[in-house]
């Protein structure tokens, strides 16, 4: 299963976006309203939001142009890409990338909570 979020723009260089996320305690900012709980773990990070499983993610590689997490739980494999695209100096092209293997059932289960939670982490994203 593969999700994108909108492609946005941010008013800071490629190195900046980079530097925020490759730090697990920088994402609590950039979560929804609906979180509920965040724990910061070795390289990674763990969060509820209502009504969802907690999610424990991991970062798994950060580069000069994308920053990728990857669940860190063996139950469910999926990973969750920041790819970044400098327009200028000063701005980048921002885009969120999922990509998952569940089986159909999950899939259809998980598909739009989803969406809403990257759609969510691009709006937020967006103010930083």
């Amino acid at each position: 299963m593969n999700l994108e979020g909108r492609k946005i723009v941010v008013n800071k260089s490629v190195n900046e976006l980079v530097d925020l996320l490759k730090n697990p305690e920088d994402y609590k900012t950039l979560m929804p309203d609906s979180l509920q709980s965040f724990e910061v773990r070795d390289h990674g990070f763990k969060f509820s939001l209502k009504g969802m499983p907690e999610i424990a993610l991991k970062i798994e590689e950060v580069t000069e142009n994308q920053v990728i997490l990857k669940s860190a739980s063996s139950s469910l494999e999926f990973s969750l890409k920041g790819a970044f695209n400098a327009i200028s100096e000063k701005q980048t092209e921002v885009q969120l990338l999922f990509d998952g293997k569940f089986n159909p059932f999950i899939k259809m289960m998980v598909e739009k909570p989803l969406q809403n939670f990257i759609n969510s982490l691009t709006d937020n994203i967006e103010k930083i």
